[in-house]
């Protein structure tokens, strides 16, 4: 089962963890300085609902968002 939304289709994001070493300038450093990259991923935040759906009552994976919003009718 994919890590997504089934209302709004909201899934997992790439991005990145920056590892930067070194003293700032501003405290009298020479600079940071990037030393590794890695990617990684972002997950949205799903819960697991019971939604009325077609006059039955069904189990979805559901964005917080989505919820928020009033976009479900919970059972």
């Amino acid at each position: 089962m994919a890590i997504a939304c089934e209302i709004c289709g909201k899934g997992a994001r790439t991005g990145s963890r920056i590892v930067r070493h070194g003293l700032a300038k501003k405290k009298g450093g020479i600079g940071l300085h990037t030393t590794a990259v890695t990617g990684r991923r972002f997950l949205p935040n799903l819960q697991r609902l019971r939604v009325r759906e077609n006059g039955g009552v069904k189990t979805r994976r559901v964005c917080t968002a989505c919820i928020k919003a009033g976009r479900i009718v919970k059972a």
